[in-house]
């Protein structure tokens, strides 16, 4: 299935948070402690949602059909996880599929498509994080060729964080 990726807008902020909040619902019937906040989301994490929204970060994952298969925020640096960088790099976040598409390989698709995106646009590498309280996340992202690189203690939990190297031929 190709899948196309389109920019988030102001006016899709409840959206966004509605994706969030079907996400974390989700997680939680699979008994893992992890992006609960979504379900009722501090105020910190809303405004994180509109400055990505403000940024261009954040963007819609449709089929060619139109159909919403979930979302994904591309960030050019990630100071709150991962700090000053000196190489340049693309960063992964709220990275989510919906309920329907869930399991199909569209996570899959959108990460290569990402880490396509920042070979083209000459990046080292591509980052991510996981919750570490989430194995079955950090598994999976370690089978896509990930290796964990170091781990980040937040208020709201701890990260796993994660790194490819992107292979230039």
């Amino acid at each position: 299935m190709n899948i196309v990726f389109e920019q988030v807008e102001d006016k899709d902020k409840g959206k966004v948070l509605q994706l969030f909040r079907n996400a974390a619902e989700r997680i939680n019937k699979m008994n893992i402690d992890h992006w609960q906040y979504w379900i009722n989301p501090p105020i910190e994490k809303v405004k994180w949602v509109e400055e990505g929204i403000q940024n261009n970060e954040f963007f819609f994952i449709r089929n060619p059909d139109g159909e919403n298969l979930g979302m994904v925020r591309i960030m050019n640096e990630d100071l709150l996880y991962w700090g000053n960088q000196k190489e340049k790099a693309k960063y992964i976040h709220s990275l989510v599929v919906t309920d329907k598409y869930n399991g199909k390989g569209i996570g899959t698709k959108i990460i290569q498509q990402v880490e396509s995106d920042a070979k083209e646009d000459n990046c080292r590498y591509l980052r991510l994080d996981a919750d570490s309280k989430n194995p079955k996340l950090c598994s999976y992202y370690e089978k896509l060729g990930f290796q964990k690189v170091g781990t980040k203690e937040l208020p709201l939990s701890t990260y796993n964080l994660y790194e490819k190297e992107i292979k230039y031929k």
